[in-house]
């Protein structure tokens, strides 16, 4: 393999010119305390970091920073560690979907705008994942994503317990009068009990499996337990590798390409992934320049098995036994036939290589093509005349009477008014309805939050009532499940029809024909979208404004209209005065 000179290195532009702008650079330098041995004909690696004191996702990435820039010392490169947003999945309001893209232009600034060869990008919680790969590959330098792992277990009196999946089904309990407040208290206590992401298949598992997938990790790292020391040798290692990546110049558009793209899609399927990872799918497919639609993700979930046996698709295992059954790798290997295995990963090697050999330890915890969890259908794209840009639904999270339901409209404006509510004695509401949360979606939530899993009524969780078919231009959680039709499109808050739909109106679902119907007439239907009033904006001024101006929406990834490849080249050099 041809390896770059040190004359070749962007960095030197920086540190190596005879000019007084490079002997500014150095003198700075000088100033941190670094010499010359430290970058001269040194790969310089930029070691993005999201770590914050409010992400418990992240509350390790300091010490795997240390981790990483150890391993790039030993492979010698000249670390540089840079931080970025931190997108706190639990505490940030209205939701981290409202600034995925910010985080994206950060990553890709950074890159960009400073002496660096190659960068290592620690991210985990649900947006950051996405979020910098995106930027990466809009920058296009050599880039290996150090996922953050799943944290460890939770367990609650002999049972396992999973972040997310089993805050909604305890707080139903409590709602529903089946458990009190000490076991209510007893259970957070005892769910999240490490560092680390979610360890249910929710959006951070799933997109961190879909970028080792894409070849952007090395293969399986994904699966590794925050907590395991494996994890920090993981990071060492990324280190040490992303500094061979640069003389190889390794860059994202050698490998996330239409095929590596494809094995996405599969993957996803396989592991009964997150109803998000549609949306960060199609914004990372379109700034790799792949052109794939909602109607991929439906053709390739009708042909692939879902194998994961990991909530809350799954029955009830969690992402460390998920690891311990063989991880990503195992799965993978089972995939083989349906997988280009030929697809380039960050180790140099191809996708076939590195799973080769790979076994299952637990056959219940990740089943055989044989003996699936369910035979297909991981996700469902819907469209109708409610939803013309169409939907999504997970299928195997929810009870299959609800794969075809007509039932009458109950309408909520607003997460305010349905909270306001959802819990009175008085309301009109039986199994049957079809609860609709609108204005939620990218700009009229704003942000798109996790709103689509909207809660029981509480006179039906009373009567034992624990699913029934909801819809939503909002996302939910990938560690919820139940009868949940999202992403509508386009949204109410742009006059998408969802802002058309009246208490009473009788709604039709069909999982099988893949529609989604409002049994009202095209006149009726005109006669109220001649009365209906656009909201007042937003925003009136930065970032929410900018957001407002230039968003997509959900069917195309939600991702900034301008920083799509249409706009042209992916990468840009600054020039130095």
């Amino acid at each position: 393999m041809t390896r770059r000179s040190p004359e070749s290195l962007r960095s030197a532009r920086w540190f190596d010119r005879p000019d007084l702008k490079s002997h500014v650079h150095r003198a700075r330098a000088m100033q941190m305390g670094y010499s010359a041995e430290d970058w001269r004909k040194k790969p310089c690696i930029a070691v993005i970091n999201t770590w914050s004191d409010v992400n418990p996702c992240h509350a390790h990435f300091r010490d795997r920073a240390e981790s990483v820039k150890r391993g790039i010392l030993q492979a010698g490169g000249f670390p540089l560690e840079m931080p970025a947003i931190s997108l706190a999945e639990t505490f940030v309001k209205p939701t981290t979907m409202l600034y995925r893209n910010l985080l994206a232009i950060e990553g890709e600034e950074l890159l960009r705008s400073h002496p660096v060869d190659g960068a290592v990008l620690l991210a985990g919680c649900d947006k950051t994942t996405p979020a910098l790969i995106m930027g990466a590959i809009s920058a296009n330098l050599p880039t290996i994503l150090v996922p953050g792992g799943p944290q460890m277990n939770g367990m609650w009196r002999g049972e396992r317990l999973g972040s997310g999946s089993d805050a909604w089904k305890y707080w139903d309990e409590l709602r529903g009068g089946t458990i009190d407040e000490e076991q209510w208290n007893d259970v957070l206590a005892h769910t999240n009990r490490s560092f680390g992401h979610c360890m249910t298949m929710g959006t951070a598992s799933t997109m961190n499996s879909l970028a080792d997938v894409m070849g952007l990790t090395f293969t399986g790292a994904s699966s590794i337990p925050a907590p395991d020391s494996n994890h920090t040798r993981m990071a060492t290692a990324a280190g040490r590798r992303i500094v061979d990546m640069v003389w190889e110049d390794l860059t994202p558009d050698q490998i996330v390409t239409r095929a590596s793209i494809e094995n996405v899609l599969v993957t996803a399927m396989a592991l009964g992934c997150s109803t998000n990872a549609v949306i960060h799918v199609l914004a990372i497919a379109a700034r790799a320049g792949v052109d794939i639609s909602l109607d991929d993700f439906d053709r390739v979930s009708r042909d692939t098995p879902i194998l994961a046996n990991v909530r809350p698709t799954g029955e009830k295992y969690l992402m460390q036994d998920f690891h311990e059954a063989g991880g990503l790798c195992a799965l993978l290997e089972r995939l083989r036939p349906q997988l280009n295995v030929d697809c380039l990963t960050v180790s140099g090697k191809t996708l076939g290589d590195e799973i080769a050999g790979a076994e299952v330890y637990m056959d219940d915890v990740i089943r055989p093509v044989d003996n699936p969890i369910f035979k297909d259908g991981a996700i469902a794209v819907l469209r109708g005349n409610l939803a013309p840009d169409g939907c999504v639904m997970k299928p195997r999270a929810c009870d299959p009477r609800f794969h075809n339901h007509r039932g009458p409209a109950l309408v909520f404006d607003s997460m305010a008014e349905m909270k306001e509510l959802i819990d009175q004695d008085d309301l009109d509401v039986t199994a049957d309805h079809v609860l609709i949360l609108r204005n939620a979606g990218p700009l009229g939530g704003p942000g798109m939050p996790e709103w689509g899993m909207l809660p029981i009524p509480k006179k039906l969780l009373e009567q034992g009532v624990r699913d029934m078919v909801r819809i939503s231009d909002a996302r939910m959680s990938g560690t919820s499940y139940g009868a949940c039709i999202l992403h509508v499109a386009p949204e109410a808050h742009i006059g998408g029809p969802l802002a058309f739909v009246e208490n009473g109106d009788m709604v039709a679902v069909n999982l099988q024909e893949r529609t989604i119907h409002l049994e009202v007439d095209d006149a009726t239907l005109q006669a109220r979208r001649a009365r209906w009033t656009a909201p007042e904006p937003r925003f009136g001024r930065g970032y929410g404004w900018m957001f407002a101006q230039h968003v997509g929406q959900a069917d195309k990834g939600c991702d900034f209209d301008y920083l799509q490849t249409a706009f042209g080249p992916a990468v840009g050099e600054p020039e130095i005065f």
